[in-house]
C-alpha cells in the first residue's frame, strides 16, 4: 500500500528578537530556501505537535514551551501544491492547506539539519529572508512576522 502524504501542513518561521529569520536550503532542490514545513504524520495529529516535531527533526531546535515557545498565528493558507511533488499525495489532491507557526530563538541556538532534507541553512534580516524564499505563503508569512511577533 502506497502511503500518501496528508494534504494538511505546518509552516513554522524561525526568528531573532531582531526580525532575522533562519532559511534552510533543500537538499532535492538546491536553491530552494525556506522556513519549516512539513505534513501532519496523521489527520489528527494536533498541529502544535506537528510544528514543534517538524522544529525538531529539520533543525535540532526543541520547542520547550519555556524558552522556546511556538506561536499559533491562527491563520491558515490553501496552495497549490507544485507539480513536481504531486507524486506524493493522492491522486487528485491538487491543495495544500498549510498552518503558520512562529518561534522567536536566540541567533546563537545550535542548528542540526536533517541532511536528507536539507543542506545548508542562513539568518537573514526577514526583508532578505522573505525575497530568498521560494515559497509565496513562507514569503508572505516572514513579511507579516512583525505584525505577529509580540501578538501572543
Amino acid at each position: 500500500m502506497t502511503s500518501y502524504k496528508i494534504p494538511e501542513s505546518v509552516l513554522v518561521v524561525i526568528h531573532t528578537a531582531d526580525l532575522h529569520v533562519l532559511l534552510i536550503e533543500r537538499a532535492d532542490k538546491p536553491g530552494f530556501w525556506q522556513s519549516v514545513t512539513g505534513s501532519l504524520d496523521a489527520p489528527d495529529e494536533p498541529l502544535l505537535q506537528t510544528a514543534a516535531r517538524e522544529l525538531y527533526e529539520e533543525t535540532g531546535i526543541v520547542a520547550d514551551g519555556e524558552t522556546i515557545v511556538l506561536r499559533d498565528w491562527q491563520l491558515s493558507n490553501v496552495y497549490t501544491i507544485y507539480p513536481v511533488w504531486r507524486h506524493r499525495y493522492a491522486p487528485g489532491v491538487t491543495e495544500n492547506t498549510e498552518h503558520v507557526f512562529s518561534v522567536e530563538v536566540p541567533r546563537d541556538i545550535a542548528i542540526t539539519l536533517s541532511p536528507r532534507e536539507h543542506v545548508n541553512y542562513i539568518w537573514l534580516p526577514y526583508l532578505d529572508a522573505a525575497d530568498q524564499c521560494f515559497s509565496p505563503s513562507n514569503a508572505e508569512a516572514i513579511l507579516q512576522l512583525s505584525r505577529f511577533q509580540h501578538k501572543i
